[in-house]
This record gives structure tokens, C-alpha cells and sequence, in this order.
């Protein structure tokens, strides 16, 4: 069979006869986990700053957008035009200030408000597998879009302030639930200064995540190469070591 030429010819090549059983046996629910790691990988591409990486990653996710599409094809639900066309009104729609007679972008809330009138409030319609961190996010933005929000970023570093002591006194009275639901609160006012910042919380936390491994593995090294291990070494050599990694880094 002749190397195809494009992605649609790819993916007739290793759904139709003589293909891949691992592509034919594939749909749209199986894809799921799959696609979400794509957009992960991506994701991490582009914060790496690795163009080989990303050119790779936006490759991967082309061909399983393009997938998917051809499995919910075979499934009935939907097909390439009808996906193509329904983009395009919906994009043209939001923006009359290009493609129409308007001078100004338009309310993008008020839009999206309208496209669902069924929706009752602002909140609805959030997916419910969108991880808890950015549905925190959306939560705030959605309820911000409607006026429901602190004035200025002050007022959320103030309720934060008042969650963490609500979390202590929960922690003191030995109520564990209490204190969960305390920590919820807690992380979800910090998760609202992050939108004031204009900081993407499960953006962020990712690179965090990524410096404190690197950082304590170097500990790790350091713990090693002084003939022990970070479960064997002191607290204080520990802090030493933590703060050496730390201004070198």
C-alpha cells in the first residue's frame, strides 16, 4: 500500500480493509483517555518550550481529533460536514465585529448565554469530567461574568485569611470532615486569586509540581553522595541542603 498523503487518506488506510484491528476496533468512548492525554502532552510542550516537541504532540493530536471523528462517523452520530459547518455558524455568529456590521466584539457571555437558552444559570453546562482545579476556575469566572465577585484582589486574599483560620479552628476541634471541608474552602478562594491574577491554577501547579521534584531529587543526590538517604537524614541537614538547591535553582 502507497505511504498516504494526507491525514483523511491515513485514516481510511487503517480503518478499512487491510488495516489496523487496533484502529478499527477503537470508538468514540474508548478515545476518551486517550485524547485528554494528547492535550496534556501538548500542554506540556508548549510550557517546555520545545517546538520539536510540540510540532511531534499537535501531530499526535491531528491524527486522534481526526479519529474520532471517523469513529463517530462509523457510529452514526455525526459526520465531518455537519462537524465543519456548525463550527464555522457558531464561530461567524460570535464574531459580528468580523464578519458583520458590528465596530465592537460583542458580550462573549451574552453570546454564549443565547446559543442555550435551555441553560438556567451561568453555571450550567460545565462538563462533569473537567478536573476539580479548573472547574474551581470556571466556577468564579462564570459567577464573575454576572457581576457575583470581590471588587478588587484584596478582598480575596482577605477570604483567604478567613478560611485558613477556619480551617485551624476545624483542625483544633479534631473534626476531621470539618476540616475537609474546610480545605476545600481554602483552596477554592485561592484558586479565585489565581482568575484575579489572571493565572491559570492547573497550569500553574503543573510547574510547581515539576520544580519541586527536580529540586528534591537533588536532595536526594546530595543525601546520597553524603553515604545516607533523605529517610535517614536530620531535619536540619535536610533544610540545609533544601536551601542549597533552592538559590542554586
Amino acid at each position: 500500500m502507497a505511504a498516504p498523503k494526507d491525514i483523511a487518506e491515513l485514516i481510511a488506510a487503517l480503518t478499512g480493509p487491510g488495516g489496523c484491528p487496533w484502529d478499527k476496533a477503537q470508538t468514540c468512548r474508548s478515545l476518551r483517555h486517550g485524547l485528554l492525554g494528547e492535550v496534556h502532552e501538548v500542554v506540556h510542550a508548549i510550557d517546555a518550550g520545545d517546538d520539536d516537541a510540540l510540532e511531534e504532540e499537535l501531530g499526535d493530536l491531528l491524527f486522534l481529533v481526526h479519529l474520532l471523528i471517523d469513529r463517530a462517523t462509523a457510529e452514526g452520530r455525526t459526520r465531518l460536514p455537519a462537524i465543519r459547518d456548525r463550527v464555522i455558524d457558531k464561530m461567524v455568529g460570535r464574531h459580528p465585529h468580523v464578519f458583520g456590521d458590528a465596530t465592537e466584539p460583542p458580550d462573549w457571555h451574552a453570546l454564549k448565554r443565547a446559543e442555550k437558552p435551555e441553560r438556567s444559570s451561568a453555571l450550567d453546562g460545565l462538563p462533569p469530567t473537567l478536573p476539580p482545579l479548573q472547574t474551581a476556575w470556571e466556577l468564579g469566572r462564570r459567577a464573575s461574568a454576572e457581576g457575583f465577585d470581590w471588587p478588587d484582589v484584596g478582598g480575596v486574599f482577605d477570604k483567604i485569611d478567613e478560611e485558613l483560620q477556619e480551617l485551624r479552628e476545624a483542625h483544633a476541634s479534631g473534626d476531621h470532615i470539618h476540616a475537609e471541608e474546610e480545605m476545600g474552602d481554602v483552596l477554592f478562594s485561592v484558586v479565585n486569586l489565581a482568575r484575579h491574577l489572571d493565572i491559570q491554577p492547573h497550569l500553574a501547579l503543573p510547574r510547581t509540581n515539576r520544580k519541586f521534584a527536580s529540586r528534591y531529587r537533588r536532595v536526594e543526590a546530595m543525601c546520597l553522595a553524603e553515604g545516607g538517604t533523605v529517610r535517614t537524614t536530620d531535619a536540619a541537614t535536610l533544610d540545609r541542603m533544601w536551601n542549597q538547591v533552592k538559590e542554586s535553582s
